[in-house]
């Protein structure tokens, strides 16, 4: 055959260190067989893995002593109040304390009604700081904060601690895990997260009127979400239609939509007397027996 010349000059080419060098599992190198191959790399595996087990011994120990210098309670964390007949026989597990981002022109009043509609049944902790994006907070966030501190705490209930910060953001948010940033955005959605996590009587998921409470919660994020006064009105038509002839949107008792449509409907200053119909300013004397806002 044809000898062909060498078209690539000769290279001295460098392997990388970077990577796991292969054994030769051939029988002729030098005499070993297949199996006591097959024994050191299992022996070597072992021996690896080990040695990660005792690294993450380590970090976990590290990271235990940094827990204790800061503070941070391992086994005080607020335990969830069901039962497995009402969770499905879920097992309990420890809630995480929550922490709310919000904009002082956008108070979320739902925390201070459901904290006042909660008082002997669950316990909402609220604390609130001040983001350096904010260089004044307002007169209405500082009689928030005042009305939140006058509200008692206590600790014979159920509780979860709430850190709400105000902060220059364009929704009100919340973070229920500390170790990943997974916002909930809407103050209806952080009121559909705390009813299923508050008291047994405001959980409405197992309840006939699960879907008209979702409806009504809806048309409160609509609501709050309306640029014209029109439309707004237009809102509040429906929310009376949900009303209809009952006491309170979820029945005959007070439920979570009663709180979103009451925080809306302070939230929105456009939205007059002369706007509600004779049901809805009945309703609405009711609700603030409850919710003291």
């Amino acid at each position: 055959m044809y000898e062909l010349k060498t078209l690539l000059p000769q290279f001295d080419i460098k392997l990388p260190t970077c990577m796991y060098d292969l054994k030769n599992v051939s029988l002729a190198a030098g005499g070993a067989t297949a199996g006591d191959t097959a024994q050191e790399d299992t022996a070597a595996v072992v021996k690896r893995q080990d040695k990660v087990l005792q690294q993450l011994e380590e970090l976990k120990a590290q990271l235990g002593k940094i827990r204790a210098s800061l503070g941070v309670r391992v086994c005080g964390k607020t335990i969830q109040h069901t039962t497995a007949y009402q969770n499905g026989g879920l097992k309990e597990v420890p809630l995480q304390d929550v922490v709310v981002n919000g904009h002082p022109n956008f108070i979320p009043y739902a925390l201070l009604a459901l904290k006042n509609a909660w008082r002997d049944l669950y316990t909402i902790d609220v604390k609130t700081f001040t983001h350096s994006t904010m260089a004044d907070i307002g007169p209405a966030a500082r009689e928030f904060e005042a009305n939140l501190a006058k509200v008692p705490v206590n600790t014979a209930l159920p509780k979860i601690n709430v850190t709400l910060i105000w902060k220059n953001c364009e929704h009100t948010e919340m973070i229920s895990s500390p170790t990943m940033y997974v916002p909930i955005y809407g103050e209806v959605n952080i009121i559909r997260y705390l009813g299923r996590i508050g008291p047994t009587e405001y959980r409405y998921e197992n309840s006939p009127l699960c879907n008209e409470i979702d409806a009504v919660l809806d048309i409160c994020y609509q609501l709050l979400r309306c640029t014209t006064h029109k439309s707004q009105v237009a809102m509040v038509r429906l929310l009376d239609k949900r009303l209809q002839q009952q006491q309170y949107f979820g029945g005959q008792q007070m439920s979570v939509a009663d709180i979103g449509v009451y925080s809306s409907l302070i939230r929105m200053p456009a939205i007059t007397d002369k706007d509600l119909t004779p049901a809805l300013l009945a309703w609405r004397k009711r609700a603030k027996l409850v919710t003291q806002i």
